[in-house]
């Protein structure tokens, strides 16, 4: 008889809007499981795509992008966002290289009990020796 392993584990996908969350999500499920638009707030609840690998399931959570709320809804989308990096084994954060990085996200992750993962996503549109300093920073911000 032989014995087998497997694993599952629940990945949540977060950043700010529109920095790519959604399409790195069907990109690693193979197929669309979410809606993908250049509107901003086109997730609205946390959306879930199976990646298989072998043994292994991933369960990658598409949460809401990470803004400042203005309104009830607003506020209601940030903490769908949250409540899923509070309910996953592990964290992505996926991070627009051509934008400015959101410092309320970052610090919302300083009480993180999950490991992070960060994926820089966009990075075609970024010279080298920016990308390499937004690299530097993250790190060293992400991991005191």
């Amino acid at each position: 008889m032989t014995e087998s392993t497997s694993n599952a584990g629940f990945v949540a996908v977060i950043g700010a809007p529109n920095a790519g969350k959604s399409t790195l999500v069907n990109a690693l499920v193979g197929q669309k499981v979410a809606i993908v638009s250049p509107k901003a707030q086109t997730t609205r609840a946390r959306l879930m795509g199976i990646a298989i690998h072998e043994r292994a399931q991933i369960l990658l959570v598409d949460t809401p992008g990470i803004f400042e709320p203005r309104r009830r809804l607003d506020r209601a989308m940030v903490a769908a966002a949250w409540t899923g990096a509070q309910d996953a084994d592990l964290i992505l954060l996926v991070i627009d290289a051509s934008e400015r990085v959101r410092d309320d996200i970052l610090e919302g992750l300083d009480k993180r009990e999950h490991p992070l993962f960060l994926a820089l996503n966009k990075i075609d549109l970024v010279k080298k020796p920016a990308l390499l300093a937004l690299s530097a920073d993250l790190t060293t911000r992400l991991n005191p």
